[in-house]
């Protein structure tokens, strides 16, 4: 690939994000246009600062598209760390996919945590990095209360997904 300009790696950054069907990792991006990791590193913050709907996951880098008749959704809810593998299951069982989690910190706000979980694999998997890594999940900041963002197939569903959610006291 011949050596492109600041501008013209961004936008085929965009571009090959856009096309991916999973995450690309910085690392993977970095050896396709021939940078550092730390350079694709800022070429994607700087993509999301011109309005790119691009996230961090574990897995790489990931632009949010919804499916094309899907709604996006959010959930508020409040459980203890028991209550995490439940309240995401139920969530999947209903055919959502959770895109990230929110709570709102006293001093910075605002914290968004990016999670892209799809199905029960996925599920499996972030339960297995939190009790590996022995850490608190973001609602550990805020009593339990967080946010969810969602995406379903439609606002029946949704409604369905909430009473479900409500069944077990997870709605705030």
């Amino acid at each position: 690939m011949r050596s492109l300009n600041t501008e013209e790696r961004r936008r085929c950054i965009g571009e090959e994000l856009n096309k991916s069907e999973g995450p690309l990792k910085g690392t993977e991006l970095a050896k396709l246009f021939g940078v550092s990791r730390q350079v694709i590193v800022q070429d994607i913050a700087i993509l999301r600062a011109e309005g790119l709907p691009v996230i961090a996951t574990p897995n790489g880098y990931i632009i949010i598209k919804p499916s094309e008749n899907n709604l996006l959704k959010k959930v508020a809810v409040k459980h203890s760390r028991e209550g995490l593998a439940d309240e995401l299951g139920i969530m999947l069982d209903y055919g959502a996919r959770i895109i990230d989690v929110v709570v709102e910190h006293p001093v910075y706000g605002e914290i968004v945590g990016n999670l892209n979980i799809n199905c029960k694999e996925d599920l499996v998997d972030f339960m297995d990095r939190i009790s590996k890594q022995d850490i608190e999940p973001l609602s550990a900041l805020t009593e339990g209360i967080h946010i969810h963002t969602v995406e379903v197939p439609n606002e029946e569903t949704f409604e369905k997904m909430m009473d479900e959610l409500r069944k077990y006291n997870f709605l705030v």
